[in-house]
Order: structure tokens, then C-alpha cells, then sequence
């Protein structure tokens, strides 16, 4: 299956490539042949990376976001977590009043948001930089709307965040080799 053949099969269930991203710009990170070797899976993680040249910070794909896991060094970060999952899920202003506080040393680190006129509070599990991604898979499920849900193409420390409903999540596993998991509140 070609690289355009597979976009245009995601583009079918709205993953789309932002405005001003090419293909030229995924080219520059594989080969063509890396791509199309073993279709969709290059493709379904670049998807949620950002253009690996100047101008830099463009990312391929808003509604997509490849996660590294080890990414906890101060206060604000799980702020901008929340933030990234809400773009992802098409909804940036579905959670306001987004307060964090990160301490790795002395072991204490909580998240505070807004969400659906109710306040939620978590503490969270400190393990050095690592995220509290038990933790993130319920603030996933608070973010969950009308059928739709966060999935993953898991690759060790980084995740590739989808938010799909189930049938576009299995159209899409179904050309994948099925990579995309739901992430499951414990």
C-alpha cells in the first residue's frame, strides 16, 4: 500500500495531515519504502511527532500525539498534558482552571482541573521524570465523550494517542495489524 493510499485511508476517518504538512515532510524523516513496507505502521506514530526540520514545532497531526513518557521535571507539566489531550480529543476547552504542582524531590505532585462544572483533584504518583500514566488513562476516561475514546500504538516509552469511536478505531486496526489499544481507566 503506498503512502498516499494509507493517508487517504486515515483521511476517510479524519486523521489528516495539519495545514502546511506534506508528504515531503514524512518522506524526510523515511524512506518511502519504510513506510510502505509495513503499511500504517511508520505512518500511525509519525502522525503524532512533529516535522523533523525548520521551521521546527510544526506537528503533522493535531488530533494525534506521540507521548514520551519520561517527561515530568517541574511544575506545569501535567498542565500541559491535559492540554495536549484535549486537542487530541478535539475539545482544547473542555477542562479549565488547569493547576499542577511537581516536587521530585521531596516526592509530591498533584493536578487540579475543572470539568463539567465539577472540580477534580488527583495525587500523583512520583517515580523521577516518569508520568503517572495510571493516573492519565483517568483523567483519558474524564475527557471521553459520546462514544469516543482514547486508543494507543504502544512503543515502550512513548504511546501515540488516537481518540476515535470504536468502529473507526477497528477500521483502522483492521489495516494496522491491530496496533491501537484502548487506554483502560484501572
Amino acid at each position: 500500500m503506498t503512502l498516499e493510499e494509507q493517508l487517504a485511508k486515515l483521511a476517510e476517518q479524519g486523521i489528516t495531515l495539519n495545514e502546511g504538512i506534506t508528504i515531503d515532510d514524512l518522506l524526510y524523516s523515511f524512506g518511502r519504502n519504510v513506510y510502505e513496507s509495513e503499511p500504517f505502521n511508520i505512518l500511525l506514530s509519525m502522525l503524532g511527532a512533529e516535522v523533523e526540520h525548520a521551521p521546527w514545532g510544526r506537528a503533522i497531526c493535531s488530533r494525534v500525539w506521540t507521548f514520551d513518557t519520561e517527561c515530568i521535571y517541574q511544575t506545569g507539566d501535567y498542565t500541559k498534558i491535559v492540554k495536549r489531550l484535549c486537542v487530541v480529543a478535539g475539545q482544547p476547552d473542555l477542562i479549565s482552571n488547569i493547576e499542577d504542582f511537581v516536587d521530585l524531590e521531596a516526592g509530591i505532585a498533584w493536578l487540579r482541573y475543572m470539568i463539567d462544572g465539577h472540580e477534580q483533584t488527583w495525587s500523583l504518583e512520583v517515580n523521577d521524570d516518569w508520568a503517572d500514566t495510571l493516573t492519565l488513562v483517568q483523567i483519558m476516561a474524564d475527557i471521553e465523550r459520546e462514544g469516543y475514546r482514547f486508543y494507543a500504538k504502544n512503543a515502550g516509552q512513548t504511546m501515540t494517542f488516537y481518540y476515535l469511536d470504536a468502529a473507526i478505531a477497528a477500521e483502522i486496526n483492521a489495516v494496522s495489524n491491530n496496533v491501537l489499544q484502548p487506554m483502560t481507566p484501572v
